[in-house]
């Protein structure tokens, strides 16, 4: 043979025992081949021991089945073996890929031999979960069972503490509200009556008891009645914990008719870049209660899907719960705030305020004890609104939609949230504007100075321009009656709450730690 020939079949030969050593060690490691063989021996006693578990019940059931049929727990029992065993076969489907890829796998299988390990491991730890847990249950009511008499002393006191829980201050409080707020009465009504029963309910299972309880005492009741005295007892104990917390609850519930609050996005922040962005959003909180009025403020993180929902809703009410409903049924659709508070022209006033007339136009009025209502809801600039602006604004209500109103020139440009003359003049001092939030408006001015707009407040305009009043529409406005001068604002400082006492209440404002 030629040397040429030897040197091609060493070649070939060198080739092949490669190819045989790279095979060899291309599998599986060995430390996750130990795994799934441990986890083959894990399930194979997992199996046995679900099936012990279930006869045992079974066992238990049978030999006091009068007692154990009285109770509707023991029906769930034969579902959750079923789950359990629903499990293992999932498990056995894993252990069964496991084992292939232990034959068959290849050293890039490692990630997914794990995965499935630990897939196989959760569902066969969540089926003895199962077993265990009926175990255990059943074994609980046995003992109870044995233990009938120990369960009358606590029975009785769940009882005279739900009989002798007085209702006099929950009654009171609906009364008033039914009163105060007629069209909530048949719900509030029904809520008390719900409250009521538990104590109808206890007193009427207390009496139908005696003779059980008496037979437990003697120690003479098994099967299907003390099964029935257990559930008694049971419901008593559920009804003296369920009592205070519903009627609390309840006077709770019936204490809100009387707050109006509004949710007002403030200011909005990005930070960040990318990926990492943060979405930020200030939101103040104010509330009103007997004609006082307080506000919180906070900044607040949220999901970018959420900042840009409200993206447009700088300045405006994004929830708004007036007086006479439940915090529940606040409306979600994001309002210039403020309006919610203003009484139809033809209703004429409210408890907030009224329509003055003047010069044959008319312009809304806070009355002066919500001076500090009004300053919280428009932020300390607020502009009386004539009656057009409130018919086109529920016109817009009316049929589920955002009114954002026109501005003063009569232009296409917004009046109200972010885009809106409003709302650039009110929040000029807010994060959004300083980072310059305004500027890409497309009603803003091109030179990226909201002083040069056309839409901006007089007063910030150059000293020399003319100061006069702006317009509603195309009309001059005449000095508004009984109206607040405008005032500037300044955002609200980033530091630990404080109190400012105003008119007749305080103002609190809060920051969250950035």
């Amino acid at each position: 043979m030629s040397r040429s020939s030897l040197r091609i079949i060493a070649v070939i030969l060198t080739t092949l025992i490669i190819v045989v050593l790279v095979n060899a060690f291309d599998r599986l490691p060995a430390s996750v081949r130990t795994q799934i063989e441990s986890e083959r021996a894990v399930f194979a006693s997992a199996q046995n021991q679900l099936q012990d578990a279930q006869s045992a019940v079974s066992r238990e059931t049978q030999a006091d089945s009068a007692f154990f049929s009285a109770l509707a727990v023991s029906r769930q029992w034969p579902g959750f073996f079923e789950g359990a065993k629903g499990n293992l076969q999932s498990a056995r489907r894993d252990l069964d890929e496991l084992s292939d890829l232990e034959k068959h796998g290849h050293y890039r299988d490692r990630a997914h031999a794990e995965h499935l390990i630990n897939d196989e491991r959760a569902l066969r730890t969540a089926a003895l979960a199962r077993a265990s847990n009926v175990q255990s249950e059943a074994a609980h009511w046995l003992e109870r069972e044995r233990h009938l008499p120990a369960e009358l002393p606590q029975m009785e006191r769940d009882y005279q503490q739900i009989h002798g829980f007085d209702l006099a201050s929950l009654n009171a409080a609906i009364g008033k509200a039914e009163s105060d707020w007629p069209a909530k009465k048949p719900d509030l009504e029904t809520r008390l009556a719900s409250v009521r029963a538990l104590q109808t309910s206890s007193d009427d299972l207390w009496r139908s008891t005696a003779a059980s309880r008496a037979a437990a005492t003697s120690g003479s009741l098994s099967g299907a009645d003390a099964a029935a005295l257990l559930n008694a007892a049971d419901e008593l104990k559920t009804s003296a914990a369920s009592l205070p917390k519903q009627a609390a609850d309840l006077e709770t519930l019936s204490g809100q008719l009387y707050d109006s609050w509004d949710k007002i996005l403030v200011d909005m922040e990005v930070r960040g870049f990318g990926s990492s962005r943060d979405y930020d959003q200030k939101i103040r909180t104010v509330r009103t209660h007997d004609g006082t009025s307080t506000s919180e403020e906070q900044w607040v993180s949220v999901t970018p899907s959420t900042y840009d929902a409200m993206r447009n809703d700088l300045g405006m009410a994004i929830e708004q719960k007036p007086a006479g409903k439940f915090d529940s049924e606040a409306d979600h659709v994001a309002q210039p705030a403020g309006f919610a508070y203003i009484a139809s022209p033809s209703q004429g006033s409210n408890q907030y305020g009224y329509w003055d007339h003047h010069d044959g136009r008319s312009f809304w009025v806070f009355y002066g004890q919500y001076a500090l209502l009004r300053d919280l809801l428009f932020n300390r600039s607020y502009r009386p609104l004539e009656t057009r602006e409130w018919e086109s604004y529920r016109t817009e209500r009316s049929q589920g939609h955002t009114y954002y109103g026109q501005g003063d020139s009569g232009a296409a440009a917004p009046k109200y949230g972010t885009n809106g003359t409003a709302t650039q003049e009110r929040y000029s001092g807010s994060t959004y504007a300083k980072q310059g939030g305004f500027r890409d408006s497309p009603y803003a001015s091109r030179s990226g100075s909201y002083r040069d707009s056309p839409y901006a407040t007089p007063m910030s305009r150059n000293r020399e321009d003319d100061h006069s009043g702006k317009v509603f529409g195309s009309h001059p406005r005449p000095e508004e009656p009984h109206a607040a001068p405008p005032h500037s604002y300044r955002p609200a400082p980033r530091a630990p709450p404080r109190s400012f006492p105003s008119g007749g209440g305080g103002r609190r404002f809060g920051r969250r730690g950035r």
